[in-house]
């Protein structure tokens, strides 16, 4: 390994740590004393994704990211969070050990993230996703959504299970319902004074 200050290959490796995704080494250069950080990872051969028209397409884990960040903006979730999501789904998508993988699988697994992760997220991830063309497939949704989401709270199951076995992903229950407006504030913005 090249060190990153002064080009020398001469680096010592001063502590090493698996993180389970990866290996991660701090180095030293001999010649000029500078420390740094590697990582090693597996190489994972290209994930191909079938979409629905029959195109197939490389992978794209920023691409899935940027749609999950869309699902949740303005959501109270912490820093880090849609990152992890979405290179655990990555990790369960190269688990399944296929070269090509349909576009369904990736947004059904999505789908049960989010239901784990943020109700209102999921809602909106499901709206894109499943193409809603009337309001009526909202509502169908968010019955199911409450329906399945009771059911699956009284089970206690707290860890998710591997993909082969239908996803079955508890809801996390927060018991936050959405605020409402107050009707004697004037739409104008001015404060109301008493």
């Amino acid at each position: 390994m090249h060190c990153p200050n002064c080009g020398d290959p001469n680096t010592r490796v001063t502590d090493s740590r698996d993180t389970g995704q990866d290996i991660r080494r701090r180095r030293e250069c001999v010649r000029c004393g500078v420390r740094f950080t590697t990582y090693e990872r597996i190489q994972h051969a290209t994930l191909q994704v079938i979409k629905r028209d029959g195109r197939r397409d490389e992978f794209d884990k920023q691409k899935l990211l940027r749609s999950i960040r869309l699902a949740c903006t303005k959501r109270p979730l912490p820093s880090g969070t849609l990152e992890k999501l979405v290179g655990e789904i990555e990790n369960d998508l190269q688990d399944l050990g296929k070269a090509e993988v349909p576009a369904s699988v990736i947004g059904d697994l999505t789908l049960e993230r989010l239901r784990q992760l943020d109700p209102v997220a999921y809602v909106r991830y499901a709206s894109v996703y499943r193409d809603y063309d009337t309001l009526d497939g909202f509502i169908e949704e968010i019955r199911e959504f409450q329906a399945t989401g009771a059911a699956s709270s009284d089970e206690g199951v707290s860890q998710l299970t591997l993909i082969p076995n239908e996803f079955a992903v508890p809801v996390k229950r927060t018991g936050r319902r959405g605020r409402r407006p107050s009707m004697t504030r004037p739409l104008d913005g001015s404060a109301a004074r008493g």
